[in-house]
C-alpha cells in the first residue's frame, strides 16, 4: 500500500507541474503525452487493486506488490523528472537544439512504463488468487487467471482488442507514441519561422536556419553540415578541457550549456555521407550527434553531443575498488544491461555496427535520486570506422587500460590476423557486436575485466580466445543470465542471439526480479522455473518476423511479455503433469528447460533425445557411485545389508537432485592453466 501511495503523490506532483503546460517551450506534445499515459496507468492499477484486492489484507497479501510498483513509483519519478527539464529553459536555443532530437518520452519513460505494467498486474493476479477466505472464491480467480492466458490470445491483434485498455496499448494510445514526436517537430519548425520573421540578431539567423535544416528531414543531405563559423566564431564558445590524451573528444561551453564535441579531420567530402547518418540517428541509449559544423578551408568537422558524467570502465572501476567488490545490485547491473541491447538494437536496425563495443564506449550518467545506483547508459564510439581516435595510434591498449582484442569475437580476430593486425580491414556484423557484448555483461556482473587473471597475453591469449577459451563465471552466479552471456559469446556467429532477442529475454528476466526481490540477507538467489533463452527459441518459431533485426515498436512489449508468460505456463503445467506420471523422474523438467549457456538452438525433439540420454547416463553413474560408497563405508556390520534402504518418490526425487549435483559439480569446475573455461569443457 505504500508503494502506491507514493505513485500516487509522484502523479500528483507532476499534475502539478503540467499545470503550467502551455508554458513547456519544446516537446510539449510529448509531455502531455507522458502525463495522460501515467494518469491511465494509475487509475487501470487503482481498478485492478479496487476489484480483486481488500483493504484489510494490505499488511499480509499484497507482499508480492511492493517490488514491481517499486520499479513503477521510480518510473514516474524519472517521467515527472522528464517534464521538468522540458519545462525549465536557460536558454532556447541550447533547449531546442538538445532536444529537436530527443525521443526520450516515448522511447525511454513510456518504454519503462510498459515493462512494468504486465509485471504490476501479474502481481495482483497473484495476490488476488490468495485474497480472503472463501475457497470457492479463490478458486474462481484462478479459473479466470489461467483462461487468460491462453494460446489463443497469442495474437497482437487479439490480444490489443482484448487486453487492450489493461496494458496501456489501446489504439488511440499507439497512435500517440507513434505520431507523438513527429507533431513535436512540426510545432518546433513553426515557432522557429515566427521567431525569424520578427526580427533577430545575425547570429540568431544562423541558429535559426541550422535548426530549421535540422528539423525539415525533407531537405538534402548536403544542408545538414553548417559553416564552423556559427560554433567556433561564436562569442560565448569556449573548449573546457579534452576528454582523453590527444583525444578527439573535448569538453566546450556553448550556449551557456555544456557539450561534447568530436573533431575530425581530413577529407570531409568523403566523410560527409556517414557523417549525414550519424546525425540521423536518435535514440536514448545512443550517444545522440546533436549537429555538425564544418570547416571547408581547414579541412575538419565538428560534430556536437550531450555531455554524461563518465565512462561505464571507470565507473566500474571507482565501485570494484581494491576489495573487489562486485560493482552494481544485481537487478542495476540487469537494467544496464537491457539499456545498452536496446542502444544496439536500434543501431542493428538502422545498418550501423559498432565493432569496437566494450565499457570504455560505454557513457553513463546517475539516473534519479534512487539509492540503489541505476544509471542511464548511453552506447558510443561508433560510425566514422576509418577515422581513428589519435589516442588509440600507436597504443596497443584501450582506455580501459586493458588489451582491446579481449572484446572482439573469434571470427573478427581471425580476420585481423589474416590481414596482418590491419583492424581498418575487419568486417564488424551484428554478431560481431553481439560477442562484444556478451564480454560487457561478463564485467558487469562480475566488476572483473575478462581473462584478467589470465597468465597469457598478447599473441597467445588472442589464440585461445578463437580456440573457445571464455572468462570464467563464479559458482553462485544465476545461471539464468550467465547462460544469455554465454549465448552471446558462442564460438559460431549463427548460435548468437539478435539483440531483438537479447531485449525480450531480459525484459523477462527483470519482471522475474521483480516479482522474486532479491534481498542482501539471502544466501541462494531465486531461479525461474524455466530458461528464458528455451521461451525464446519456441517464440521466434511462432513468430519468425521477431528474428530480424529490425526494432519493433514499444507498444508491442506488454504482448511480447504477455507470449513469454503464456509459453511459460505451459511448460511449467506440462511438467507437472509428468512429475504427476513418472514419480522419481521429477527431476527431469529442471534438467530440460535449464541449458549450460553454449548449446545451439537445437530444435524440441533434438532438445528432448539430448536431455532424456543425458540424464539416463548421469543417473546410471550417480547410482555406481552412491553403491561403491556404501559397499566401501568403513565402519559397516557385515550383516547390515549394502543395498540402501527403500524411500518414498519425494525422497527418491530429493536424492537423485543431490547425486546430480555431486556428479556434475566436478565437470563444471574443470579449468584450465588460466583459470578460464573453454567451449569444450561447457558442452
Amino acid at each position: 500500500m505504500e508503494q502506491f501511495r507514493q505513485m500516487g503523490e509522484a502523479l500528483g506532483s507532476l499534475k502539478a507541474v503540467m499545470v503550467f503546460r502551455e508554458n513547456i517551450p519544446i516537446n510539449q506534445r510529448q509531455c502531455c503525452l507522458l502525463f495522460d499515459v501515467f494518469s491511465f496507468a494509475y487509475n487501470s492499477i487503482a481498478d485492478e487493486i479496487r476489484q480483486n484486492l481488500k483493504f484489510e489484507e494490505r499488511n499480509v497479501k499484497w507482499k508480492v506488490l511492493e517490488q514491481p510498483l517499486r520499479e513503477m513509483h521510480r518510473v514516474f519519478r524519472e517521467g515527472e523528472a522528464y517534464v521538468r527539464h522540458c519545462l525549465e529553459t536557460k536558454e532556447w536555443w541550447a533547449k531546442a537544439i538538445t532536444l529537436c532530437h530527443n525521443t526520450d518520452c516515448v522511447e525511454f519513460h513510456i518504454h519503462n512504463l510498459l515493462c512494468c505494467v504486465p509485471v504490476v498486474i501479474e502481481a495482483i493476479e497473484s495476490a488476488a488468487e490468495t485474497s480472503g477466505w472463501d475457497q470457492d472464491e479463490m478458486q474462481r480467480k484462478r479459473l479466470i487467471n489461467s483462461n487468460k492466458y491462453k494460446k489463443e490470445y497469442r495474437d497482437m491483434k487479439l490480444f490489443q482488442w482484448k487486453f487492450g485498455k489493461q496494458y496501456l496499448i489501446t489504439q488511440d494510445l499507439c497512435n500517440r507514441y507513434d505520431t507523438v514526436w513527429k507533431e513535436d517537430r512540426w510545432f518546433l519548425f513553426n515557432k522557429i519561422h515566427e521567431k525569424k520573421t520578427t526580427g533577430a540578431a545575425k547570429h540568431e539567423k544562423k541558429l535559426m536556419d541550422f535548426l530549421l535544416r535540422n528539423v525539415d528531414r525533407s531537405e538534402s543531405a548536403e544542408g545538414k553540415l553548417l559553416p564552423s563559423s556559427i560554433l567556433v566564431g561564436s562569442k560565448d564558445y569556449q573548449v573546457r578541457r579534452r576528454l582523453g590524451n590527444g583525444s578527439q573528444y573535448k569538453e566546450i561551453q556553448w550556449l551557456n550549456e555544456s557539450f561534447v564535441m568530436r573533431q575530425i579531420s581530413g577529407d570531409i567530402e568523403v566523410l560527409e555521407p556517414e557523417i549525414t547518418e550519424l546525425l540521423s540517428l536518435s535514440h536514448p541509449n545512443i550517444a545522440d550527434y546533436l549537429c555538425g559544423f564544418i570547416d571547408e578551408d581547414k579541412k575538419e568537422c565538428f560534430l556536437l553531443m550531450e555531455l554524461m558524467t563518465k565512462t561505464l570502465s571507470s565507473h566500474i572501476k571507482e565501485l570494484h575498488g581494491p576489495r573487489k567488490r562486485i560493482p552494481f545490485l544485481f537487478h542495476v547491473a540487469v537494467d544496464i544491461m537491457l539499456q545498452i541491447a536496446r542502444g544496439m538494437e536500434y543501431m542493428h536496425s538502422r545498418k550501423v555496427y559498432h565493432g569496437e563495443l566494450n565499457p570504455s564506449n560505454i557513457l553513463v550518467k546517475p539516473r534519479g535520486t534512487s539509492q540503489e545506483g541505476y544509471l542511464h547508459a548511453k552506447v558510443y564510439g561508433f560510425g566514422l570506422s576509418s577515422v581513428k581516435d589519435l589516442n588509440m595510434k600507436g597504443n596497443s591498449n584501450n582506455q580501459n587500460g586493458t588489451l582491446p582484442f579481449i572484446w572482439y569475437s573469434p571470427e573478427v580476430l581471425e580476420e585481423q590476423e589474416q590481414s596482418g593486425g590491419s583492424e581498418a580491414n575487419s568486417m564488424y556484423t551484428e554478431k560481431s557486436d553481439v560477442y562484444s557484448f556478451g564480454m560487457v555483461c561478463f564485467e558487469l556482473l562480475t566488476g572483473k575485466v575478462p581473462f584478467e587473471d589470465s597468465h597469457l597475453q598478447g599473441e597467445k591469449m588472442s589464440r585461445n580466445i578463437r580456440a573457445g577459451e571464455r572468462p570464467l563465471f563464479p559458482l553462485n552466479s544465476p545461471k539464468y543470465v550467465s547462460n544469455l552471456t554465454k549465448r552471446c559469446w558462442h564460438t559460431d556467429p549463427n548460435q548468437r542471439p539478435s539483440f531483438s532477442s537479447i531485449c525480450r529475454i531480459l525484459r523477462y528476466i527483470k519482471k522475474f526480479l521483480a516479482m522474486n526481490p532479491v534481498h542482501i540477507s539471502q544466501i541462494e538467489l531465486p531461479l525461474p522455473p524455466v530458461d528464458y533463452c528455451d521461451i525464446e527459441s519456441a517464440l521466434l518459431r511462432k513468430f519468425p518476423s521477431w528474428a530480424s533485426s529490425e526494432s519493433s515498436p514499444i507498444s508491442q512489449i506488454p504482448f511480447q511479455m504477455f507470449a513469454y508468460r503464456v509459453i511459460e505456463r505451459e511448460k511449467i503445467s506440462t511438467c507437472s503433469k509428468e512429475n504427476s506420471e513418472s514419480g522419481s523422474d521429477a527431476s527431469a523438467c529442471g534438467d530440460e528447460l535449464v541449458t549450460s549457456g553454449d548449446e545451439p538452438f537445437p530444435s524440441v525433439t533434438e532438445r528432448k533425445s539430448l536431455v532424456v540420454t543425458d540424464m539416463v547416463k548421469r543417473r546410471l553413474t550417480s547410482r555406481k557411485s552412491l553403491d561403491l560408497k556404501l559397499i566401501k563405508q568403513p565402519g559397516t556390520p557385515r550383516s547390515r545389508s549394502s543395498r540402501p534402504p527403500q524411500i518414498s518418490p519425494r525422497g527418491r526425487t530429493m536424492r537423485i537432485n543431490s547425486e546430480k549435483s555431486l556428479t556434475a559439480s566436478p565437470r563444471m569446475m574443470r579449468r584450465t592453466s588460466s583459470g578460464h573455461v573453454s567451449d569444450s569443457e561447457l558442452t
